[in-house]
């Protein structure tokens, strides 16, 4: 499978809470660097650190946190980047904004995911300390 095909079975899975799917495409050691200076920001290490963390993050915006749009995949080498938007509602706060995710792949699975977000001040204030 080709890295953009692989990082659209990510995002749809991801859209479709496919947790099979993550499973097979992530590996178990993935390296997630999550933007900004909220409760989730930071490098998380493994699938064991960041399930939970993406779990959370459902919990925190009650299930409606979603990437609402992934239009354009561009590969160069081990590396796909893919322009998203991302919405949802939390802590009293609505957020939809466009962002980037950068994905590394080795021998068909995702080991690193760099997440960037066009206004990081907004996403802080939506996911909170």
């Amino acid at each position: 499978m080709h890295n953009i095909d692989i990082a659209k079975a990510y995002i749809k899975a991801v859209q479709t809470n496919d947790q099979v799917t993550l499973g097979n495409i992530i590996s178990p050691d993935v390296i997630w660097h999550q933007p900004g200076k909220n409760r989730f920001s930071g490098t998380h290490q493994g699938m064991a650190a960041v399930g939970p963390m993406l779990g959370k993050m459902m919990e925190v915006s009650k299930g409606t946190f979603a990437n609402t749009r992934a239009d354009h995949y561009m590969a160069n080498g081990d590396w796909v980047v893919i322009t998203i938007e991302f919405a949802g509602e939390a802590n009293g706060l609505k957020l939809k904004q466009p962002g980037v995710d950068l994905i590394r792949m080795e021998d068909g699975k995702i080991v690193e995911v760099r997440l960037f977000s066009s206004d990081q001040a907004q996403e802080d204030a939506f996911w909170g300390q």
